[in-house]
């Protein structure tokens, strides 16, 4: 097998695919569920309250960044995983429980987001590491765009299986079925051949190795510049909880299905830049600074939508560029960092990531509830315009970026030079 699907050749990825796949449904069916939940049972229609559930969710991925880059580095990222993905599946199961009894309240859904997000602190650089274990270098790309391609696999089927449960037997059992589907991962990584680990050198431990990783990012402008970028698009444009919800809900008077509908629809954006990511060799930055443009045009789009029918075409062209940034900085991050730093590497990619919401998300959710959903579209549409420039600088700096005009049309070329991206 080559080209797109290259790394399906390994015992070890297919295994852990087919695993992760169940997983990452019932993951989209209980973010789905949680935030359906907030909005229409817990609260009337707050999405400041959606935006703190996030933050609590992502943020402890910045508050933990001292001690997730090392575990990563330095543990078995097999036995790391078995950890966290049972803790997992036990607080989807008591959050279900406390659900289907009816004796949920905000405040719990509060507390059930931070346990989440301190343990998928632990969780995601290592489950962004590990798949270096499963395939080798040479298929790593691949690997990655192939993870994101399941993930949004997932967002597309999960939502909309989410949307009918929540509609015909509630919002509690969703959470439940969502903690059955961490059987299925478990199961992959007791299946896994070890012995066929393509396993790097493992970080020596010292004090101040999370130090050593910010210096390796310092000196690096090109990871710097990927960096920032993300850090403008995580923080203000993956909101993607609060602009849809807050849409359907309050712009367009949809219910539940029709809500879990919008999220699939978005997922078919995102799968779709998901391969393309697989087909290409190496990452880009020129293909970054291009999705970064593309995805504020398609918040902006999001934003004066008239109908529920155009939302969701935008809907589509941001799933498309948002996958594509997140993709390539994911791939950039790991294949240009030395491998006995790449566990502390990725914890301050996915703290940028992730750990922007925080930040964001009430910012973003108070402007929906003050100046309507379609301004925090806005919000989001500058973000990406913001995060252009950036790249722009970077190429102009330092990789001679030259625009002219040729026939006619419009080009602009770039000094490659030996950089991954």
């Amino acid at each position: 097998m080559t080209g797109t699907f290259r790394s399906l050749n390994s015992f070890n990825y297919r295994v852990w695919a087919g695993g992760a796949i169940v997983s990452n449904i019932g993951t989209w069916m209980q973010r789905t569920a949680q935030d359906w939940l907030v909005l229409t049972q817990l609260t009337h229609h707050n999405a400041t309250a959606v935006g703190v559930v996030m933050a609590l969710q992502f943020g402890p991925h910045l508050l933990l960044l001292p001690f997730t880059g090392f575990a990563a580095d330095h543990l078995d990222r097999r036995k790391l995983l078995m950890g966290t993905q049972a803790a997992l599946g036990t607080l989807a199961l008591g959050l279900g429980i406390l659900t289907v009894a009816g004796w949920v309240h905000l405040w719990h859904v509060y507390v059930f987001a931070f346990l989440l997000g301190s343990v998928s602190a632990f969780d995601a650089p290592a489950r962004q590491t590990f798949v270096a274990d499963l395939v080798g270098e040479t298929d790593l790309s691949n690997a990655v765009a192939l993870n994101s391609t399941s993930f949004n696999a997932a967002r597309m089927i999960g939502p909309a299986i989410a949307g009918v449960l929540i509609a015909s037997v509630g919002t509690g059992w969703v959470f439940l079925i969502n903690a059955a589907s961490f059987v299925a991962v478990l199961c992959s990584l007791g299946f896994l051949r070890v012995g066929e680990f393509h396993l790097s050198k493992r970080a020596v431990r010292a004090r101040g190795s999370l130090a050593e990783g910010f210096r390796y990012v310092w000196k690096r402008p090109d990871l710097k510049a990927v960096l920032l970028m993300l850090f403008l698009i995580g923080t203000f444009g993956l909101n993607f909880p609060i602009f849809i919800s807050t849409m359907s809900v309050t712009v367009f008077h949809a219910g539940a299905s029709q809500y879990g509908l919008l999220t699939s629809i978005m997922a078919i954006g995102t799968i779709a830049g998901a391969l393309l990511a697989a087909r290409r060799a190496k990452p880009r930055i020129a293909v970054l600074f291009a999705s970064t443009a593309v995805f504020g045009f398609g918040c902006a789009l999001a934003a004066i939508a008239p109908s529920y029918g155009f939302f969701g075409l935008a809907l589509v062209v941001i799933g498309v560029s948002a996958q594509t940034i997140t993709t390539t900085t994911n791939s950039t991050m790991q294949l240009s960092t030395e491998p006995a730093m790449r566990g502390r590497v990725m914890a301050i990619f996915l703290a940028i990531a992730l750990g922007g919401t925080p930040l964001g998300a009430p910012v973003v959710g108070w402007v929906a509830d003050t100046f309507g959903p379609r301004w925090a579209l806005g919000v989001a549409a500058a973000a990406g315009f913001a995060a252009a420039i950036v790249g722009v600088r970077y190429l102009a700096k330092y990789r001679q970026l030259r625009v002219f005009i040729d026939a006619g049309r419009l080009r602009f070329s770039i000094d490659k030079g030996d950089a991954v991206v």
